[in-house]
């Protein structure tokens, strides 16, 4: 403060100082001829003094750095995000698919019975179906078959043949009875429809959909699911069944 007014009202206004030495109130010359609000300028270190500083400030970095918990929780939930979203993302395709299997098998047993009566509509069932299934799997689609039998024991079963050669087909010009009169040897005996009254009708229901979540960078045939349910009922015998 006594530099800052030396310098402000000049040396002659203040009276000298007591020991004789430079201007002002007994200051050094050599403190008056710094500029106010400056530090000394910096020593130099002894030779090797800097190295060793360096390195102790490299051992406490280290350290500062090993001992810091600092954006752990970051890095652990980017790496355990993906998996746990994936994790829910199929948890809701299974419930999906559970629950779309459920409804499916539902509305397939009661579209077979409904078409089992004289009065039946098939395509009514069919619409029938594709209505509830479409209520949890939206735009799925749905295709359906009818197969008809005249038998419970005959779902499944080729027509008759002579296997002379014991392949389990019929060729070779092997002899056959063509009992659904399709014209050719056939390895089901049904015939395709709802059949007539007293007959045995296969009615199999397919939904093909797009799940909730699709499952990053998998393969396109992933993206697609089909699920299926069979229903088989024998129609009311509102008249003499046909035989074959």
């Amino acid at each position: 403060m006594i530099g800052l007014v030396a310098r402000c009202f000049g040396s002659d206004t203040l009276p000298p100082s007591p020991a004789g030495r430079g201007r002002g109130w007994g200051l050094d010359a050599s403190l008056d001829a710094r500029p106010i609000g400056l530090a000394p300028p910096p020593q130099p270190l002894p030779a090797g003094e800097g190295l060793k500083s360096l390195r102790s400030i490299s051992r406490r970095t280290s350290k500062q750095l090993r001992d810091c918990q600092a954006g752990a929780s970051a890095i652990e939930f980017a790496l355990i995000a993906p998996v746990f979203l994936m994790m829910m993302m199929q948890i809701f395709n299974l419930g999906q698919l559970v629950y779309g299997k459920v409804l499916l098998a539902g509305a397939t047993e009661q579209a077979a019975r409904s078409s089992a009566l004289e009065t039946a509509d098939t395509a009514a069932a069919d619409a029938i179906v594709s209505g509830i299934v479409r209520k949890v799997l939206a735009g799925a689609t749905i295709t359906s078959t009818r197969r008809s039998y005249n038998d419970l024991d005959d779902l499944g079963r080729p027509e008759r043949w002579n296997d002379a050669n014991a392949n389990g087909t019929c060729d070779a010009n092997e002899a056959y009875v063509d009992e659904n009169r399709s014209g050719t040897w056939e390895s089901d005996v049904g015939t395709s429809g709802n059949g007539g009254a007293g007959d045995v009708v296969l009615y199999t229901v397919t939904a093909s959909y797009n799940p909730l979540f699709t499952v990053p960078f998998a393969p396109g045939s992933w993206r697609r699911t089909t699920i299926s349910a069979v229903a088989v009922r024998k129609n009311q015998p509102f008249a003499n069944q046909a035989s074959l």
